[in-house]
């Protein structure tokens, strides 16, 4: 379920190992090379080059001192092993991966990492990866693998501890349709439209996390979100962490390089969680500039990067801030400010991708919270992701197939439950498009960068009147063909679920970690709070339990950059 970089790899893998001996179904309600994978932009991280200093330890240190001692450590020291097979995998299929001038695969430096292992294709990795994806998935399709493009899954069937399949609503006809299957990969991606002002495409709207925590599966460390320092303003479209690892600065309104104040060492290169909170800071303390609906903002140089070289390894850029913000960025400086762009948590998974206590039932990619990435992840580490956890699970989920004879059936009443509450869909009276303007706003603002307990209150009352008002939601539009009224509809109630959970998470943990910052508690508590937040879904709310961190070899410490 999902057609990103994890779902194709995923499929990828299923087709290679079950040598096309099975049926695969690659479910997406967009088509397949549309997926929000494609605007994934700076690199790929791998430990490639040991000869040079870079080691499969200090990747696993850099990833576990970036999530603030959040991340279960055996699962990053089992991550950063498995990804340099992945980037050379996908060059041996086709990738144009930049070069050195010997031929070998170029990497440029990131945020957080000690070492310059971002394996990059300019600034369109993400693209790349997914046409290269794609075009190996190509080889199998009408042989084992069938895609189904623009099919909206709106529930995950569990049934007695084991996955049954999915509902889905085919977004061309209206038709419902079942798909059963004997294992099931969730790689649906985040829950970024969650805020209105986000690097995310439109249509990531946490629907395979929503579909989870109500099928009973519990969200793990959903309170952390990801705001990553440069979108641009006022869309919030991302603009690459590469451009600061190609030599790019932030600037304040006085044209000082304040990032230098906040993190010495690495500079405008500190993790995002780091630099996010040092822009809003120079903000809020008047050294930003005003920009429109409120979204102040610092300034992004280009200029220490020269002209030839962003035009050689950053055109996608130059391109989206001329047509985003009228600005050539090889003459001047551009308007940025911190935007919603990760999913720290997910679906709660072992460190293989399992989801606990559901027989043939994995997640992978954005989807998934192994944790590797804890409660702040560095750039470059969410693709590589993908591409391992794609490969594991699909692995996998083929080996439990072949050999497993349990059977597919499903009780007719979760079937007809489904139908009947999209069909009242039609009866209400509330606006879906308004209901989502409202959490938008509400979180925007109270669940930003900096959090208190105060606005977390007010948001959580506002999100249980919001999820009050869109149980009484009225889809409008009667159109039996591509009614995008009744997607758009159901996006939004995936929404105001999600919120409650995010927001009760932020409110319970009383500590500072990551991208989770309390101005009312600015430490980090290791005594209490160094465990991952477990939401089930309860009809009265999130029902919010604990469990502890995985450490193998690096006990925490403080965080210096």
């Amino acid at each position: 379920m999902g057609s990103g970089i994890a779902g194709l790899r995923a499929a990828v893998e299923a087709a290679r190992v079950s040598n096309c001996k099975l049926r695969i179904a690659v479910i997406s309600k967009l088509h397949v090379m549309r997926s929000h994978s494609v605007c994934a932009e700076g690199g790929t991280a791998a430990m490639l080059y040991p000869e040079k200093g870079d080691s499969f330890d200090l990747h696993a240190y850099d990833t576990i001192k970036g999530s603030d001692y959040l991340a279960d450590q055996d699962a990053v020291e089992m991550f950063v092993r498995l990804a340099p097979r992945e980037v050379i995998l996908l060059d041996r299929w086709g990738l144009p991966w930049n070069r050195t001038e010997d031929g070998r695969l170029a990497q440029r430096p990131f945020g957080g990492h000690s070492y310059p292992r971002a394996t990059f294709a300019r600034d369109r990795t993400g693209f790349y990866e997914m046409q290269t994806l794609y075009d190996t998935l190509l080889r199998y399709e009408g042989e084992c693998v069938d895609f189904f493009e623009e099919h909206f899954m709106t529930k995950l069937i569990v049934e007695d501890g084991h996955f049954k399949g999915f509902y889905v609503v085919d977004m061309k006809t209206q038709d419902h349709k079942l798909f059963l299957g004997k294992a099931g990969i969730m790689a649906t991606g985040g829950l970024g439209r969650l805020y209105g002002y986000t690097t995310y495409s439109m249509t990531v709207t946490g629907d395979g996390l929503a579909a989870a925590y109500l099928a009973g599966i519990p969200l793990k460390d959903i309170e952390f979100v990801q705001f990553h320092p440069t979108g641009l303003v006022p869309s919030g479209i991302l603009l690459t962490e590469g451009i600061r690892g190609e030599g790019g600065v932030l600037r304040n309104k006085n044209g000082e390089r304040f990032m230098v104040k906040y993190a010495p060492t690495k500079k405008d290169l500190a993790p995002r969680d780091i630099t996010s909170r040092s822009m809003v800071r120079e903000i809020m303390d008047g050294r930003g500039f005003k920009g429109p609906r409120g979204l102040d903002y610092v300034l992004l140089d280009f200029g220490p990067i020269g002209r030839e070289k962003t035009t050689a390894r950053l055109p996608a850029m130059i391109e989206l801030c001329r047509d985003f913000a009228g600005i050539d960025p090889r003459d001047e400086p551009v308007p940025v400010r911190p935007s919603a762009h990760y999913t720290m948590g997910g679906i709660h998974v072992d460190k293989y991708g399992r989801v606990p206590n559901v027989k043939g039932l994995w997640a992978a990619g954005e989807a998934g919270c192994v944790s590797i990435h804890g409660a702040n992840r560095l750039g470059t580490n969410s693709t590589i992701e993908c591409l391992v956890y794609g490969a594991l699970t699909g692995e996998q989920a083929v080996r439990y197939v072949m050999s497993n004879n349990d059977s597919n059936s499903v009780q007719q009443e979760a079937i007809e439950e489904e139908a009947t509450r999209i069909s009242k869909l039609g009866e209400g009276e509330e606006n879906p498009y308004q209901i989502r303007t409202e959490l938008w706003d509400i979180m925007d603002h109270n669940v930003y960068v900096f959090r208190d307990e105060a606005g977390l209150m007010d948001a959580l009352k506002i999100v249980k009147q919001l999820k009050e008002r869109v149980g009484r939601v009225r889809v409008t539009d009667t159109a039996r063909i591509y009614n995008e009224d009744l997607f758009r509809t159901l996006e939004t109630i995936n929404l105001v679920t999600l919120a409650e959970v995010v927001i009760t998470g932020a409110l319970a943990r009383k500590e500072s970690r990551g991208a989770h910052y309390r101005v009312d508690y600015p430490k980090r508590d290791d005594e209490n709070w160094m465990k991952h937040t477990i939401a089930r879904y309860t009809p009265k709310g999130p029902e919010l339990n604990y469990i502890p961190v995985v450490v193998t070899k690096w006990q925490p410490e403080e965080r210096k950059y």
